[in-house]
């Protein structure tokens, strides 16, 4: 059996281009006690970071940088 994270358990998430397109809550977390499913813009954001509006919870994106 696969245990689920809590979602929302956490204010601020590092995420990677793997992890777009971003949603709150995240794949990998339990659902049935959270807010709806809700998509965010995060590549269209100036600074790489965005807020979810239901749960306030932080997402940066993290960039790989070619060498």
């Amino acid at each position: 059996m696969t245990t689920l994270a809590t979602p929302n358990a956490q204010q601020h998430y590092d995420i990677t281009e793997k992890d777009l397109p971003l949603h709150c809550p995240m794949p990998g977390m339990s659902l049935w006690d959270s807010h709806p499913r809700v998509f965010l813009p995060i590549t269209q954001s100036a600074n790489s970071q965005i807020t979810c509006p239901y749960c306030g919870a932080e997402f940066t994106l993290k960039t790989t940088k070619a060498a």
